[in-house]
């Protein structure tokens, strides 16, 4: 059969973006509307012709506008199959017509339950009922009508009226099947509301993640590897899956690792930072009074492993750091900061390198991360937890050495604290001055971690600070570190031999600190 012209449409949504422009462009068309509370009184407001579902109905809203379109009348317009001559002769005895677009979007309900204060009375009232029938209902019924739930889908939805005065058969399932995933993440979401609500401690008996594909990937870690990127509407804050590309070519799954692990480190750095990624890890990191100061010192760091890295900054690019960027020879995958200013972009796109290759996003002002769950796959499961996200509170902190470390050391210290919370386990870390010199990852011995971190630096590990995710189980750690000039450490303590550990930095006149708080990363 022939699409069906669309003729009438219901229109009841809580999110109005776009609406008084896509219902004009119906109206237009000659496409009668009917609505309902709110949105019928915003499409009145905006001069667009409307007729009140109640008046056409012949039955009022009700029990504050829980009872609004569940009435025959309506869902027999939305039902109907415009080829079963049983059907449209039912309609034609209860004067019911046709309705051959619904455009819903539900409660906000999502929205509700992240106030702070919410009750859980409040949060019951943004169920919707009446929403999410006529979704399904209109989306079982694709073959006659067209169902929106999302203001992106309205553009499409006019051009093809415009052009055809009806919908193609392929477009209708599409938007059948968002439907479907709109109302399941609804759905999803209310049952797992209940789930904590009554959930003994801060684990549900299920999890229902509501996940949304954003771009297939040209392959996973590896070639051979297919992999895709999916977006999650309830995670708090700048990230990167959210973020704007500016420029470059398409991002790869180990570039989203590396960005991701970019923008978790620099957005805890209270001055001007920056950040070298590869391979996961920080090869080069600096803070400094200018961005542009902090970025070529964190390229310093190691020039080697720079090469072809991934960058992260907490402050808007301007013209100097783009500068800094064009140097001859420096080969960047990606960049992520809060914003590419106007001058820095212009800059760095007369560059052919980075115009035609360099990934360039833009997450908006980070702030700091917000407390959240992380999830990690494994076989037959996935592991949940909190991420480590908080900042340590440093009146935790003890000075364990006789010496006390001077305040260029306590500075450096905790720079390395922050830069060492997200580098691989066993993890060590060489800094000065507020810079990244040499850095030792996901070794199986502390002392290998060592060892690799103390010959990144080289020479300038003289007068260096050394940051340990976890505690040393031997003073041998210790002793490789006070060779190469190591002039302070910071660490979590809780080893046996803690006491050993403290009589070598007595020895050897290094102050040391225990955070009394682990920051492994696997």
């Amino acid at each position: 059969m022939q699409s069906p012209k669309i003729q009438h449409a219901i229109i009841s949504v809580s999110d109005k973006m776009g609406l008084a422009g896509f219902a004009r462009g119906l109206s237009n068309a000659g496409v009668e509307i009917f609505s309902t509370g709110g949105t019928r009184k915003h499409l009145e407001s905006e001069g667009i012709p409307v007729r009140d579902i109640a008046d056409y109905t012949g039955f009022p809203e009700m029990m504050d506008g829980r009872l609004k379109t569940l009435h025959p009348k309506v869902h027999g317009g939305i039902l109907c199959r415009h080829d079963n001559p049983e059907d449209m002769k039912s309609l034609a005895e209860h004067a019911i017509l046709t309705f051959e677009l619904v455009v819903v979007n539900l409660y906000p309900f999502e929205a509700t339950i992240a106030r702070k204060g919410v009750t859980f009375e409040e949060a019951i009232e943004q169920i919707d009922i009446g929403g999410p029938t006529m979704v399904r209902a209109a989306a079982k019924n694709h073959a006659f009508t067209t169902v929106a739930t999302d203001s992106t889908q309205y553009p499409e939805i006019l051009e093809q009226i415009a052009a055809h005065g009806c919908t193609s058969a392929e477009f209708r399932r599409r938007l059948a099947a968002e439907a479907f995933a709109h109302t399941a993440g609804y759905d999803r979401l209310i049952a797992d509301y209940f789930a904590g609500e009554m959930a003994e401690g801060p684990f549900p008996a299920t999890i229902r993640m509501n996940l949304k594909l954003k771009s297939v990937l040209r392959y996973g870690e590896n070639p051979h590897q297919q992999a895709a990127v999916y977006s999650r509407s309830d995670y708090p804050g700048a990230n990167v899956v959210a973020a704007k590309q500016l420029g470059g070519k398409e991002l790869s799954y180990n570039n989203l690792l590396d960005l991701n692990s970019a923008l978790k480190i620099v957005r805890t750095m209270p001055e001007p930072a920056a950040v070298v990624i590869k391979h996961n890890n920080p090869c080069g990191a600096a803070m400094s009074d200018s961005l542009a100061a902090a970025l070529g010192r964190a390229l310093e760091g190691d020039p080697l492993s720079a090469f072809g890295s991934v960058l992260g900054m907490n402050r808007p690019v301007d013209a100097a750091a783009a500068r800094v960027l064009c140097a001859p020879g420096l080969f960047i995958e990606a960049i992520v900061a809060p914003e590419f200013l106007p001058d820095a972009l212009e800059l760095l796109q007369t560059v052919p390198k980075w115009k035609a290759n360099v990934r360039l996003l833009k997450v908006g002002e980070l702030g700091p991360a917000a407390p959240h769950w992380t999830f990690r796959c494994i076989d037959g499961g996935a592991l949940m937890q909190e991420a480590d996200v908080q900042p340590d509170p440093e009146d935790l902190w003890r000075i364990v050495t006789d010496v006390q470390p001077t305040e260029k050391q306590m500075a450096d210290l905790r720079f390395a604290w922050d830069v060492v919370r997200d580098v691989k386990s066993n993890a060590i870390v060489l800094c000065k001055d507020k810079m990244l010199l040499g850095t030792g990852a996901g070794q199986m011995s502390r002392v290998d971690s060592v060892e690799i971190a103390v010959a990144k630096a080289g020479d300038r590990a003289a007068g260096s600070v050394l940051a340990s995710d976890a505690f040393f189980p031997f003073p041998d750690s210790i002793e490789k570190a006070a060779a190469a000039g190591v002039s302070a450490v910071i660490q979590p303590g809780g080893s046996k031999k803690d006491d050993e550990v403290i009589a070598e930095c007595n020895r050897r006149a290094i102050p040391m600190i225990f955070t009394e708080r682990r920051h492994f990363l696997h």
